[in-house]
């Protein structure tokens, strides 16, 4: 067998390997995506052992075994994560912490005081098609009216994008807070967050070149969870959540512990946030 020839087959096995790798990670989302976490823990972790210093599939690796409950393959891929990228490990022992705090605290119907350091955030929530809104995100504005009056020094940011008739949900918040006596200096429109990972990710800069280092955030009893960890992901550390409710019956059903299944949704968005890859 010849020098070349070694080299050639060398080169192709790699490249083989390599596809295959790829391959189970994209799988490894999109049973995710699809709720099959012990499918996609499966084939995330062929696609390790095809690439073991592969730090996003490790991470991956680590954030799909908590989902799956299997602690021993989480902290093995921790470890090795560790060793490969460090900040990364923190950066995921983060996530999964602040998704298991979210998932025990139950929705907060009260109004937390605040400074100027932390800044309001309301969540937008789709228009109809004239544009007006919605009753759900009227009970947001609604609670986020009182949590301006008990923080009067806290800037209020609006995100949302999604425009209906020309009109964004952030330009509709922010028309409502006027309207209601907020100071218009106050308000911060954010126009293009198109899911709560985009509230998120466009809320965070702007909160911060406000001068704020920490968010209160405003949002409906059933979204308030999934909400948190976003931006806790994003790296604003949320010190208040003041959920929307309009019943007692509201609350009651939102205040126990979220199942695995249940908080399979803030474990995909903690993902996006974070910024691996949906597919190689």
């Amino acid at each position: 067998m010849t020098t070349a020839f070694c080299l050639a087959l060398a080169v192709s096995t790699t490249a083989t390997a390599s596809a295959s790798a790829a391959d189970l990670f994209n799988s490894a989302q999109g049973r995710f995506a699809a709720g099959d976490t012990r499918g996609a823990l499966a084939d995330i972790g062929g696609a390790v052992a095809g690439e073991p210093g592969d730090t996003n599939a490790l991470a991956l690796q680590a954030i799909y075994a908590d989902a799956a409950g299997d602690l021993i393959t989480r902290e093995a891929a921790l470890a090795r994560l560790g060793a490969a990228d460090g900040g990364m490990r923190a950066g995921v022992d983060g996530m999964l912490n602040a998704i298991r705090i979210a998932s025990f605290t139950p929705p907060n119907p009260l109004p937390a005081i605040q400074g100027p350091s932390t800044a309001i955030i309301v969540l937008g929530f789709g228009l109809l098609p004239d544009g007006t809104m919605r009753p759900e995100l009227v009970n947001r504005l609604q609670a986020a009216m009182v949590q301006s009056w008990v923080s009067p020094m806290s800037p209020i940011i609006v995100t949302g994008g999604n425009p209906q008739n020309g009109i964004t949900e952030a330009a509709a918040m922010q028309g409502w807070l006027q309207a209601h006596g907020v100071p218009a200096q106050r308000i911060h429109p954010e126009h293009r967050a198109g899911s709560t990972v985009g509230n998120a990710l466009n809320s965070v800069p702007l909160a911060r070149s406000l001068g704020a280092g920490g968010a209160i955030i405003v949002t409906s009893a059933n979204h308030i969870r999934r909400a948190t960890v976003d931006f806790n992901v994003a790296g604003l550390p949320v010190v208040g959540a003041m959920s929307a409710v309009t019943s007692a019956g509201q609350l009651i059903a939102e205040f126990m512990p979220l199942t695995k299944d249940q908080q399979l949704g803030m474990y995909r968005d903690a993902i996006r946030v974070f910024g691996i890859p949906a597919g190689y």
